[in-house]
C-alpha cells in the first residue's frame, strides 16, 4: 500500500471483504488510521461520509452504508470491494477476476468503472480468464502459461486465435508488443 500498489482479490467473500461487517467498515478498514483521532477513537461522521462518497461513485445499490456487507447481491458486494482499495488511492489497482460472480448489469458498470479509472491515470492490471472481456478491457494482453510469460500482445493484435495460440504454447514472436 505504501508503494501505490492495491489488489482486490477474486474471492471476495473469503478474501477481499470481511462479510459480517458493515459497508462503511470494509471500505475504511485499509486507512483504518485516516479515520482515527490521536486518541485512537474513531471518527465515524468522516468513515460514514467516505462509504457515502464510494456509494454514489460506484453506484453501489444500498440504502444505508451501515448495512452488513453480506446482504449485499455479488456484484453489490464487489463494488465494495474496490471501494475499499480505491480509498487507499492507488497508483496500480490489480483487480482478480473482476467480474466472476456478478450478473450482466454490475459487470457492465464494473467494465465502465475500469475504463474511468484508467482515463484518470490509474493503472489498471485485469487478470481474467474471461476472454471476451480481457479483448474488450484491455491495452495490452499478457498471456501467461504454467506460470511463463508466453506473448505480450497489443490491443490491435490480441484476437482470440492469438491469445489461444499463445496459451497452448505458441510462441507469437512477430506479434509482441513492445514494452
Amino acid at each position: 500500500m505504501r508503494l501505490g500498489i492495491a489488489y482486490a482479490s477474486e474471492d471476495r467473500r473469503q478474501l477481499g471483504l470481511i462479510m459480517p461487517m458493515t459497508i462503511t467498515a470494509n471500505i475504511s478498514l485499509p486507512m483504518l488510521r485516516r479515520y482515527l483521532t490521536r486518541l485512537g477513537l474513531l471518527r465515524q461522521r468522516e468513515e460514514v461520509a467516505t462509504a457515502e462518497k464510494f456509494r454514489q461513485r460506484l453506484t453501489i445499490r444500498t440504502p444505508p452504508v451501515n448495512m452488513d456487507v453480506a446482504r449485499l447481491s455479488g456484484g453489490n458486494q464487489q463494488k465494495v470491494m474496490i471501494s475499499k482499495w480505491l480509498n487507499a488511492e492507488p497508483k496500480l489497482l490489480i483487480l482478480d477476476e473482476p467480474t466472476r460472480g456478478i450478473d450482466v448489469g454490475a459487470k457492465v458498470e464494473v467494465h465502465q468503472m475500469i475504463s474511468e479509472l484508467a482515463a484518470q491515470g490509474i493503472a489498471v492490471i485485469m487478470i481474467s480468464s474471461d476472454l471476451p472481456e480481457v479483448l474488450g478491457m484491455s491495452d495490452l494482453v499478457l498471456v501467461m502459461r504454467e506460470g511463463r510469460q508466453m506473448a505480450i500482445l497489443d490491443h490491435g493484435l490480441a484476437t482470440e486465435e492469438t491469445v489461444m495460440a499463445a496459451a497452448m504454447g505458441q510462441i507469437l514472436e512477430e506479434q509482441k508488443a513492445p514494452i
